[in-house]
């Protein structure tokens, strides 16, 4: 059984793409694990500027680390009135840091307590974002594939939902009334961004490995 290798340490993302990748893991025999059930794993800096280029960043070293297949993503919220931020900086807008599951729920309630009170005087019809994933899948021999996912919506004035992390409390999915927290895991891999992006790399899996 093939290895995939997840370059995240985030059980919340592990869980998600799992699930999103648990029929080709059958097909193909892969064994999909994150970073942290991998010795050597190393922790890599988004350092990059876009969501491609740190998810090739992570999926690069990881796939030259583990000589194991590596798959790596970058997401965020790009908000159409604030010029596309939070953007690559999703997850410290708030300056939060810290990697515990406390302290990065801790994070996210700061980050996204910071996005709303930014635009709190904005009209409904301005609150207008994205959430776009990168997914980067890297071979031990340096090459990379890359992928991308796309959801539109709009920031809701508060949160609501508890099924979700980040800023999925108040991301209304476009043309709904729900947040992506009030989404059930599988109402949310159907249409999220990081569902979009790891489907669209079900081929280029396949084409990997299959014998």
């Amino acid at each position: 059984m093939t290895r995939l290798v997840l370059a995240t340490r985030n059980e919340h993302k592990v869980h998600e793409m799992r699930a999103i990748l648990a029929g080709l893991s059958d097909e193909l025999g892969l064994e999909v694990v994150g970073a942290a059930d991998v010795a050597g794993a190393p922790d890599v800096a988004e350092t990059e500027v876009t969501f491609e280029g740190n998810a090739r960043l992570k999926a690069v070293a990881l796939a030259l680390a583990t000589g194991l297949p590596a798959v790596a993503d970058d997401s965020g919220l790009a908000v159409d009135v604030l010029g596309g931020s939070p953007g690559v900086f999703s997850a410290r807008w708030s300056g939060s840091t810290g990697g515990a599951d406390l302290a990065r729920a801790a994070r996210d309630r700061a980050n996204t307590s910071l996005l709303l009170e930014q635009v709190s005087d904005v009209p409904d019809e301005h609150r207008t974002a994205s959430f776009v994933c990168a997914a980067v899948l890297a071979l031990p021999d340096g090459t990379t594939h890359a992928t991308e996912g796309r959801v539109h919506g709009s920031l809701a004035r508060a949160g609501k939902g508890a099924n979700g992390f980040g800023y999925d409390p108040i991301f209304l999915v476009d043309g709904g009334s729900r947040t992506l927290a009030e989404f059930t895991d599988e109402e949310k891999n159907a249409i999220s961004h990081r569902g979009k992006a790891f489907r669209a790399m079900v081929p280029l899996l396949r084409s990997q490995f299959t014998s």
